[in-house]
């Protein structure tokens, strides 16, 4: 079972998904567009899809409980707001993704400025847009809001519920 933490930049997923997966011990993966950029925060379009084949490639092996920081969600979304409609390549590998259970985390956090980070001021904008496409797909997701701890309880009560309702299934 794979639980996304996602939503507008600087909103704490990071953070996050590394605070559960260390509460839970298991795995964890890392934002896949975070390390494909690190060596330099100028990208293309061709850049995007090529960070979406990572992320699809890091998700292969999971084990049977595991947080990652984003998935192919943050990639549409982000290529949406900056390019404009995704192509059939991005939709399909998508729309392709195995069940999964998000943690949508509002953008109550003060921004934190990073060389990777586009959007200091359409953050609640985003998290529409977020909650938006998880709504117009029917899928599993929870809103996760507060500060320090109290965000970290909202988050693990999410995953708590979620998991009650499959059992013996993971």
């Amino acid at each position: 079972m794979l639980i996304v933490v996602t939503g507008p930049e600087s909103s704490g997923k990071t953070k996050l998904a590394e605070q559960l997966a260390k509460y839970f011990q298991c795995d964890s993966i890392t934002e896949q567009a975070r390390l494909y950029l690190k060596k330099s925060s100028s990208y293309m379009p061709s850049d995007l899809l090529a960070i979406s084949q990572v992320q699809m490639l890091a998700e292969e092996s999971t084990s049977p409980l595991t947080f990652a920081d984003t998935d192919q969600q943050v990639i549409y979304i982000w290529w949406q707001v900056r390019y404009g409609v995704a192509p059939t390549s991005l939709v399909a590998r998508y729309a392709q993704q195995g069940i999964r259970h998000y943690l949508l985390c509002a953008p109550d956090l003060d921004w934190v400025a990073d060389p990777l980070r586009e959007n200091p001021n359409d953050r609640n904008d985003l998290f529409q847009l977020y909650r938006n496409d998880l709504d117009a797909r029917g899928l599993s997701y929870d809103v996760v809001r507060g500060h320090g701890e109290e965000r970290f309880m909202c988050a693990l009560g999410a995953v708590q519920t979620f998991l009650k309702t499959l059992g013996d299934e993971i």
